[in-house]
């Protein structure tokens, strides 16, 4: 399981440290490249002792030769097969209630849905939470296209802190999150749109995340 807090928008995460280390990643592919180059050169050479002038003329024509064929790796992807209908809350398996570290089952037997589904498994009390509010949620993630628990705030004991509709976090987060109640456990099923999109930001491009938010705190 990952140890990045997912419900962090991608915008955020990419600045700064992430920033700068995925910087040092491609400086390092560019040098690992480079490195591999040299050693077939020198490698080539060695096996040629430098040859004549018509050994290096075959070894230029072999290597400029076209390819049959050429592969292009891909990114998995998140696609899914369809079965005809889009799955609803009722059709997402939770177990356990507010403050219980939750089990989510997503079913194979409908397609994830295209727009947010927002659904109060335990209802809370007290006001709903508004834009520039602090929230303090545990939550847990699963991920549509493998049915696996990517994250949880319940797992490391910490809950997650926000302010609602700042930014700080995923769109499907700041929005699924209107009018939660204090007490409240709210299950936010959320399209690739309003998470991370194609980029992916650790998880496979265009993936929907299933989410279930327990309200520990509105406002401070």
């Amino acid at each position: 399981m990952s140890g990045r807090q997912y419900p962090f928008s991608g915008a955020d995460t990419s600045d700064g440290h992430r920033g700068r280390r995925w910087s040092r990643v491609r400086r390092m592919q560019t040098l690992a490249r480079i490195i591999g180059i040299g050693a077939v050169t020198v490698a080539a050479c060695a096996l040629t002792a430098c040859g004549s002038d018509d050994d290096s003329a075959a070894a230029t024509s072999a290597t400029t030769a076209p390819a049959a064929s050429t592969q292009t790796a891909t990114q998995p992807n998140a696609a899914q097969p369809k079965h005809g209908r889009e799955c609803t809350a009722a059709d997402i398996g939770v177990t356990g209630g507010f403050g219980d570290n939750p089990t989510i089952t997503i079913p194979g037997d409908c397609d994830p849905p295209t727009r947010l589904i927002v659904e109060d498994l335990v209802e809370g009390s007290g006001p709903g939470a508004a834009a520039g509010q602090e929230l303090t949620m545990n939550y847990s993630l699963v991920t549509w296209s493998d049915k696996q628990k990517l994250d949880s705030s319940f797992d490391r004991g910490k809950p997650f802190q926000l302010t609602l509709g700042a930014g700080q976090v995923i769109p499907g987060w700041d929005q699924g999150l209107v009018g939660v109640q204090e007490g409240a456990r709210r299950l936010l099923i959320i399209p690739p749109d309003l998470g991370y999109g194609a980029g992916g930001n650790g998880v496979a491009p265009n993936e929907t995340l299933v989410f279930v938010t327990d309200a520990v705190r509105v406002g401070q």
